[in-house]
């Protein structure tokens, strides 16, 4: 299933957003986009300086085709992910990632 792709820009341009440029080389978040959904991560250098980046998930953003929705969910710390209640699926995918920033709860970046 293909996800909308003025959705995914917006997710991506709104991922790059989040850490200042000048910051990438610590940190970044990125979305890493499957067929149904799109994860936002975090990704940091090792701290040794050797090997993989690490990748740790904050969110995942799931598209329902059929009704055109979005849904956002919340990782806990067994990394399985739940929907999160406090906001319901949307069409507006904005409105979703927009909430993860301003609403207050430390569910999504602590």
């Amino acid at each position: 299933m293909a996800l909308p792709e003025t959705d995914l820009h917006r997710i991506r341009l709104w991922a790059r957003e989040r850490v200042p440029e000048h910051l990438w080389d610590q940190v970044k978040v990125e979305a890493d986009v499957a067929d149904r959904h799109v994860d936002i991560v975090e990704v940091r250098p090792p701290c040794d300086g050797v090997g993989a980046h690490t990748r740790f998930p904050i969110a995942r953003l799931r598209y329902t085709k059929s009704t055109g929705l979005w849904a956002i969910y919340w990782r806990d710390r067994h990394l399985k992910f739940h929907e999160y209640k406090r906001k319901g699926p949307t069409k507006n995918i904005q409105a979703l990632l927009s909430h993860s920033d301003s609403s207050g709860d430390p569910i999504f970046w602590g």
